[in-house]
């Protein structure tokens, strides 16, 4: 039986890179059917930068002030994206809503680790909103990046308990800790599908 290729995946990044890392470490490992080709990042200073270069991964750092338009940036991505061959893109902590063109480009090989069970607390501050809320669980959605904000096709979900004694600290610590599971598994359903 002959093995499928492994897929070439770029990383999106926006901050400390903790899911990066985790991807990274088990395509390394051959957990997951695929190679990150490329880290993609919109911050000079992340610390994902610092965790790229320990793992010896490829970034490219593109800042969006040094574009006229969010379309300029985008197609600047898109061309180093194809000139890398790459077959997908996962979003690990990348802190900006890509473009209607670009997810067109992209359509259905973008996916997104969100801090919720959407379409409960959508946005940038889930954890915080949740906390906030007294509400009794929320959890971890990976999925396919539509044209909305954290609204496009599900993957995988998983609960995560907010307990009586939670503080916002150690519901992140939590959630995280979902999220470093969760996204991998959600990744290998992802790459047997394309």
């Amino acid at each position: 039986m002959k093995m499928k290729s492994k897929k070439r995946i770029a990383i999106f990044v926006s901050g400390s890179g903790t899911n990066m890392e985790n991807i990274a470490k088990r395509a390394e490992a051959d957990e997951l059917n695929c190679t990150i080709n490329l880290v993609v990042c919109d911050q000079p200073g992340a610390k994902a930068l610092e965790r790229s270069a320990a793992l010896k991964l490829e970034t490219f750092v593109i800042e969006r002030k040094n574009f006229k338009t969010k379309q300029e940036f985008e197609v600047r991505i898109d061309a180093e994206l194809r000139q890398r061959n790459i077959e997908a893109i996962f979003l690990a902590g990348y802190m900006r809503i890509l473009g209607p063109d670009f997810v067109r480009a992209w359509k259905s090989k973008i996916l997104n680790v969100h801090p919720s069970l959407l379409p409960k607390f959508p946005g940038a501050h889930a954890i915080q909103d949740a906390f906030r809320a007294h509400t009794k669980e929320t959890g971890v959605t990976i999925h396919f990046v539509d044209e909305g904000v954290d609204s496009g096709p599900v993957i995988l979900q998983r609960s995560v308990p907010i307990q009586p004694d939670d503080t916002l600290a150690t519901l992140e610590a939590r959630i995280h800790a979902v999220e470093c599971d969760l996204y991998p598994e959600a990744i290998h359903l992802f790459l047997k599908g394309i």
